[in-house]
């Protein structure tokens, strides 16, 4: 195959950050993609309606009129009640989980994962049917983070077995593998952790704009995500977990974490998908798995992908993507 058209490609997790930033790097992804999960660790996070309708016209005032849902999340409290939650059920599509100081703007989140404390909110979001979607990290050694976490995973799996549950990013062969013990999981896979690992990030001279959380693992943990990719497995996702930050906060000491791929998302995974003979997957991926997963129907895109070579740019405005002044073998010809 030398061409391929996408229709509504979604991207199920993203980070579009405010204000300037926002500007800056949402129209890249609105005009490729048909529609994304937004992320609601802003600072001050999105808690309540009044900042999640805000937020969502700030995002549609930034991307200037293409067609592009943005699909809002609220940052995971305890405190979410039923009677706080159905007033909101037809504007929220998930809702976020973080554990406190895990990753970017995190310290709000959740401090521990006592069920008992949990409870009433995830039983309100069970019986309004909104997802939950994790970043699921312990506190431990930085390359046992995710591994140790899914205990967590299956103890909420089996507590809340009706409750629509999201491993966010996954970076592990564990993590795939708890896919298939509970039919109530479900995660999403990014560009960079299907082609880089550790060794990538800091192997030889340190690559800061490859720093990402969770960190890219083992060569054998990438494998795993590419088969569940590859393969169209169906409770996989792509979520690009793209996360702009500014260049100096990224080429500095305390590197901020987060890996800026939005631009170059659909070009890159079909470049991957031909290099492994699997390119006719490439709709589940990126479509038709969240629309199942998320029972939502974005608005109509179809996204024409060639075989041609594309350079990517150095930066967009102030932030450098992956792959900055290298070339992809695959880009996009048209959006209708």
């Amino acid at each position: 195959m030398t061409e391929l058209m996408l229709h509504e490609p979604l991207d199920m997790h993203l980070h579009l950050r405010d204000g300037e930033m926002l500007r800056t790097v949402a129209p890249l992804s609105a005009h490729t993609f048909s529609g994304a999960l937004i992320m609601p660790n802003l600072v001050p996070p999105v808690t309540d309606g009044e900042m999640l309708r805000a937020y969502r016209q700030r995002i549609l005032d930034a991307v200037d009129g293409e067609r592009f849902e943005p699909y809002m999340t609220l940052f995971f409290k305890p405190e979410y009640t039923l009677d706080f939650l159905l007033p909101l059920r037809n504007e929220i599509t998930a809702i976020k989980l973080y554990p406190a100081g895990i990753t970017t703007n995190s310290e709000g989140g959740v401090e521990g994962f006592d069920l008992e404390t949990l409870a009433p909110a995830l039983e309100a979001m069970t019986e309004l049917e909104i997802p939950l979607c994790i970043h699921g990290e312990s506190g431990g050694f930085v390359m046992d983070r995710e591994k140790e976490f899914i205990p967590v995973y299956e103890e909420l799996a089996v507590a809340f077995p009706d409750l629509t549950i999201i491993m966010e990013h996954i970076t592990t062969a564990e993590s795939v593998a708890a896919l298939d013990r509970h039919d109530n999981l479900f995660a999403t896979i990014t560009l960079h952790h299907l082609l880089i690992t550790l060794d990538d990030v800091a192997g030889g001279m340190l690559q800061p704009h490859l720093f990402c959380k969770p960190i890219a693992k083992r060569p054998e943990d990438r494998e795993a995500l590419l088969e569940a990719a590859l393969s169209a497995h169906p409770k996989v996702m792509f979520g690009s977990d793209s996360a702009p930050h500014p260049r100096h906060t990224k080429e500095a000491p305390g590197c901020a974490a987060g890996v800026f791929t939005a631009p170059i998302a659909l070009p890159a995974l079909a470049e991957l998908f031909a290099r492994h003979g699997r390119l006719e997957n490439l709709q589940h991926f990126v479509s038709t798995n969240a629309r199942k997963i998320y029972e939502i129907d974005p608005p109509k895109k179809k996204v024409r992908l060639i075989d041609t070579p594309m350079r990517v740019p150095e930066k967009y405005g102030d932030v450098v993507p992956m792959m900055a002044g290298e070339e992809i073998g695959w880009s996009v010809a048209s959006v209708e």
